[in-house]
């Protein structure tokens, strides 16, 4: 089975949670699912899963992010990408907080078989109304990206994934494993604009200290209309763009989805 299905229905029996503030000893809990299927003239399948687990231990609290999607074109590969995210957090007041993250994206479509990073940070919480809610958090990292091995066929052309017509390979380049000091600013905002509306801005910018050009920019902007204590419905907007995207690949990548969404 591939591995981003298999990473969906982990994250998906954990239950994840939403982005809000967690009471004590509770669990919150969020979900967005998103699933397109389409046959005829085009024959299509994009599935993409959102979620968040937050659990409070009296002042300490901990988060797991899951955040994958996966697409299908006439049966070949299209889209597998998915980012977790491990964050401890010790709440020293009702506003600020020392935080530890853990963090591991893959993208078969991208230059990196992998990227990881870990350390330290703290989080800020600026706005905290009923209707307007800005969190601001700062981590210095330690990171590891791995770049893709780069395979040619006979002719000394590149075979790229996920190479459906199985070319054979006749040469491969083994891509090199980067270690660096890096930092990541992330701030997330959160506007209440009617009791069953809400908007939200999610921003962050991770980038090595000494190689300022390895860079790496993410944003989410949504929409969440609720119907019910359980149930709402939203759409996002995904931008996640890499400065150093490596030969033949895209710099920024856009997701745009509609999801049905839990919260419990």
């Amino acid at each position: 089975m591939n591995k981003i299905i298999l990473s969906t229905l982990l994250a998906g029996s954990l239950m994840l949670a939403a982005e809000i503030d967690v009471k004590k000893d509770e669990f919150i809990t969020h979900a967005e699912f998103g699933y397109v299927n389409t046959q005829g003239n085009t024959d299509t399948t994009a599935l993409s899963l959102d979620t968040k687990i937050s659990k409070a231990f009296d002042k300490h609290i901990f988060e797991l992010l899951f955040d994958g999607q996966y697409a299908t074109d006439s049966n070949v590969e299209s889209k597998n990408k998915y980012l977790l995210e491990l964050t401890y957090n010790y709440q020293l007041t009702d506003r600020f907080a020392f935080a530890y993250l853990l963090g591991y994206k893959e993208d078969l479509f991208s230059n990196y078989d992998y990227q990881a990073y870990t350390g330290p940070g703290a989080k800020y919480k600026v706005i905290k109304t009923e209707e307007h809610k800005l969190q601001i958090e700062g981590n210095i990292l330690y990171a590891q990206d791995k770049i893709k091995d780069i395979d040619y066929d006979s002719t000394g052309t590149r075979i790229a994934y996920p190479n459906p017509n199985n070319i054979a390979i006749a040469s491969t380049v083994n891509g090199e494993t980067r270690s660096y000091s890096a930092y990541r600013a992330k701030a997330v905002y959160a506007w209440q604009i009617l009791e069953n509306l809400k908007f939200s801005q999610e921003l962050s910018y991770r980038s090595e200290f000494e190689d300022a050009s390895n860079y790496f920019v993410f944003s989410k902007t949504a929409f969440v209309n609720k119907i019910s204590n359980i149930f709402s419905a939203g759409v996002n907007y995904k931008v996640d763009y890499v400065n150093l995207a490596g030969a033949g690949k895209e710099n920024t990548d856009r997701t745009f989805t509609a999801n049905l969404i839990l919260d419990f």
